[in-house]
């Protein structure tokens, strides 16, 4: 009889150790997944923008805290604190990756608004340097009053007789190029003009093919050849006398004629 006793309580002894087991890694469960919760109730990037496995974390936590204090319910206690916990993590998880979106979101407006920075300094430095080539034109040109804006280039550009451009002409047409460039709405005529030496017909001819050679020169540096018209007038519109040396050489000359800002050109001769 007392060995039956014994046995009796060896068997009640080991299952209470089994259920103090059990107890103790229920307990374990619930503080971490408590102390899990806690972290990430109180963070408030998690709960803008995990809020809802912020709430799944809390309820499944104090279902598992319910069911602890009934007997033998350790198995569900461990599976909804392991819930809770999970919860918890995908908050955080979420958080950080809300975070990443938006630290990317920010990078990309700084590097939008840096481009439109730079965008703007371009166009400040392309306007500055549209006002001083601008200037520069003036500088060059002369107004005629039923023309409009008139400059002249001389003889300088090319051999006598010929209607070959120079080498160094390329140098003298680069600002009207970048002109233009800067101002894509003005048009020009390209006129050509000789001194009183060699036939009429000849003359016109020169005339003309020089301001063609000009005018191909712009279109070569990158000026739309439908910004430009060409004329040639021979010797006639002198603008000196063609009885000396300098007079002639004065009558030998290109003159560019400008429209203005709208694209409107005043009337040919």
């Amino acid at each position: 009889m007392k060995r039956h006793i014994s046995i009796l309580a060896l068997g009640l002894s080991s299952v209470m150790g089994l259920q103090g087991c059990a107890s103790q890694r229920s307990e374990s469960a619930l503080d971490d997944a408590n102390e899990a919760f806690q972290k990430v109730k109180d963070d408030s990037d998690v709960l803008r923008s995990a809020p809802r496995d912020v709430i799944r974390a809390g309820e499944s936590l104090a279902r598992a805290e319910r069911l602890s204090s009934y007997v033998g319910s350790g198995a569900d206690v461990r599976h909804y604190a392991y819930l809770s916990q999970r919860y918890s993590e995908i908050a955080q998880e979420h958080a950080k990756l809300a975070l990443n979106q938006e630290r990317l979101a920010k990078l990309d407006l700084d590097r939008q608004r840096l481009q439109l920075a730079l965008r703007e300094a371009k166009l400040s430095s392309v306007q500055q340097q549209g006002k001083w080539l601008e200037a520069q034109i003036v500088a060059l040109a002369s107004e005629d009053a039923n023309r409009g804006l008139v400059m002249t280039l001389g003889d300088v550009l090319f051999d006598t007789g010929r209607a070959e451009l120079k080498n160094s002409a390329s140098r003298t047409l680069l600002k009207l190029v970048q002109f233009l460039q800067l101002n894509p709405r003005r048009i020009v005529r390209i006129e050509g003009y000789t001194d009183s030496t060699g036939t009429p017909e000849d003359n016109l001819k020169l005339s003309r093919d020089r301001a063609q050679a000009v005018a191909d020169m712009l279109v070569d540096l990158g000026v739309d050849e439908k910004r430009i018209q060409v004329e040639g007038y021979g010797d006639q519109y002198p603008v000196e006398a063609n009885a000396s040396e300098r007079g002639r050489a004065q009558n030998r000359r290109v003159e560019i004629v400008f429209s203005d800002e709208k694209g409107k050109l005043g009337a040919a001769r």
